[in-house]
């Protein structure tokens, strides 16, 4: 923002107003206009282009795009003053000449037109949700009440980006207008001093009129980072925007019917025969829709997904990972997924949360020891939790009277955190506790047999059990290490300890699923194997 304008705020916070040096900001403008080639100007305002679209034309850029008094009039005002006053530019052919040669003929109708390219997009006048008209009158005023939705909205942000969408159709009627000036003035002088880059696009004029107010009014920096602004324009038919805007009341626009011939795709394959043309009114031609009404905006700030990692432990044999129905009937008295999230949810103010994890457990698998790593992705929080909050959810959760599930180690992580734990899946390592039978006692040399197998390699086919929902596939799993515990008093019970690799079905390894797992504990041993419980004791990955 510059030097001469202040942003004030009341002590509510709610109301916003802009105060400038006019004097500062009319000179502004002045030295604008009067750099720029007379005749050129004035053909685009009669051809109703609005002031912030023809200093983009010329490739004009700075605060002067969120000047409070930009409008048709004062741009008129100003190249009377210079054709007045003679000062003709060395490119800008004769303009002081012509007493009726004047810039703006219609200067109140030109006030009241819609900008034929950008369409009230700087203008700040536009459809809302609703489908009824809204004028904002200047960049201040829009950029304000922009403020006041995202006050509205509760979010705490440290920064701000601003992201425009336009349609299609103003970027072409930006190309026209370009091939039109150029077939007009491209030989005089001032077209390759002026126009030899790109004029500012749209989005970047908009850009510049909103920001410093944003930023002033949020007291945050427009930089990149999580807290996303997003302006999205669309353009209606031009019969459905005529018929919305006679329903609902709005001002007649009927005048700008004639302004802008044709959308078809006829027309525009004519208009590089057009471009030579010396008649100001061409420029209208040129242009692919008529601007019976304002573009629709609709406003949505956003914040991108909030991360929160730590490890769970499941301590019921009836709690599934996710949400179980099948056929409307819930399986397990709860869920990880409901009960982390439901408590971290209310946390950070979001709108709805998602469960991801390294890896899963069968519902009547407990995870104990070190526990399985988890992400919480948190959608549009409005609150990032400090360190604090995070250590009250975790007590909270942990002192959940039934006790079905546990967290640790809960933390805030960015992206990242959910790229290492996809990464980490194929390589971690999983440690279990079975509870096993077998059809006979339990001898000696069973442990010597057991213990000596490392990094062993086995087949599995995918389980009968879950052949419903995965693809019939067989994979290679490696065994690490295993040694059994024996239980006192019992001689065909025994508990078998064993670190695997991640994605092997340890039920299946115990019992054999009629021999699509080889090897299996079973044929290991030489007698029937079943796994009575199972408990993940620890899941190696360094990520949480």
């Amino acid at each position: 923002m510059s030097e001469t304008e202040v942003l004030q705020v009341n002590d509510g916070g709610e109301e916003a107003t802009l105060i400038s040096d006019e004097e500062e900001m009319k000179k502004l403008v002045r030295d604008a206009v009067h750099s720029l080639p007379f005749h050129a100007v004035k053909d685009l305002l009669s051809s109703r282009v609005c002031p912030r679209c023809i200093f983009r034309f010329f490739g004009i850029n700075g605060p002067i795009y969120y000047c409070s008094s930009l409008s048709p009039s004062i741009l008129c005002s100003f190249m009377e003053e210079l054709q007045d006053s003679k000062r003709c530019p060395e490119n800008g052919g004769s303009i002081g000449h012509a007493s009726s040669d004047r810039p703006c003929p219609q200067e109140t109708e030109a006030e009241l037109s819609l900008c034929c390219i950008c369409f009230g997009i700087l203008q700040f006048y536009y459809c809302d949700d609703k489908n009824m008209l809204v004028n904002k009158g200047s960049a201040n005023e829009f950029a304000v009440s922009i403020g006041q939705l995202i006050k509205q909205e509760g979010y705490e942000i440290d920064s701000f980006s601003l992201e425009v969408s336009i349609p299609e159709i103003i970027v072409e009627n930006d190309h026209a207008i370009w091939s039109y000036l150029k077939g007009k003035y491209g030989s005089e002088y001032w077209w390759q001093e002026k126009l030899s880059t790109t004029c500012l696009s749209v989005k970047d004029a908009l850009k510049l009129s909103i920001t410093s107010t944003l930023k002033s009014l949020l007291d945050v920096k427009p930089v990149a980072g999580s807290f996303r602004i997003r302006l999205t324009y669309t353009c209606p038919s031009s019969e459905k925007a005529q018929e919305d805007m006679e329903r609902n009341g709005g001002p007649n626009n009927s005048h700008l019917e004639a302004e802008v011939e044709g959308s078809d795709s006829s027309t525009n394959k004519s208009n590089n025969n057009k471009i030579h043309s010396n008649e100001a009114s061409d420029s209208n031609k040129l242009l692919a829709e008529k601007a019976y009404q304002p573009c629709h905006l609709k406003f949505h700030c956003y914040r991108t997904p909030v991360y929160i990692g730590g490890r769970y432990l499941k301590y019921s044999r009836n709690v599934s990972q996710t949400c179980w129905i099948i056929d409307d009937e819930r399986k397990g008295e709860a869920s990880v997924e409901e009960i982390i999230g439901s408590n971290l949810l209310p946390v950070c103010h979001g709108e709805k949360y998602k469960f991801h994890a390294a890896g899963r457990e069968d519902i009547d698998v407990r995870m104990v020891g070190s526990g399985r790593p988890f992400l919480v992705e948190i959608q549009n929080a409005r609150h990032i939790p400090s360190e604090l909050l995070l250590k009250d959810a975790e007590r909270k959760i942990n002192s959940i009277e039934n006790k079905l599930v546990g967290v640790k180690n809960l933390k805030l992580v960015g992206s990242e955190g959910w790229s290492l734990m996809r990464e980490g899946e194929a390589e971690k390592q999983k440690q279990y506790a079975a509870l096993v039978w077998i059809s006979r006692p339990l001898e000696d040399d069973d442990l010597k047999k057991i213990s000596s197998l490392i990094d062993m390699k086995i087949s599995q086919k995918t389980p009968i059990r879950v052949l419903h929902r995965r693809s019939p596939l067989e994979r290679e799993k490696i065994i690490h290490w295993m040694k059994i515990e024996r239980i006192a008093g019992s001689v065909q019970f025994f508990l078998l300890h064993l670190c695997t690799q991640a994605g092997t079905y340890i039920k299946e390894f115990v019992h054999g699923d009629l021999g699509r797992t080889r090897p299996s504990i079973g044929a290991i041993l030489g007698c029937t194997a079943e796994i009575l419980q199972l408990d993940v004791t620890d899941v190696k990955m360094e990520c949480f």
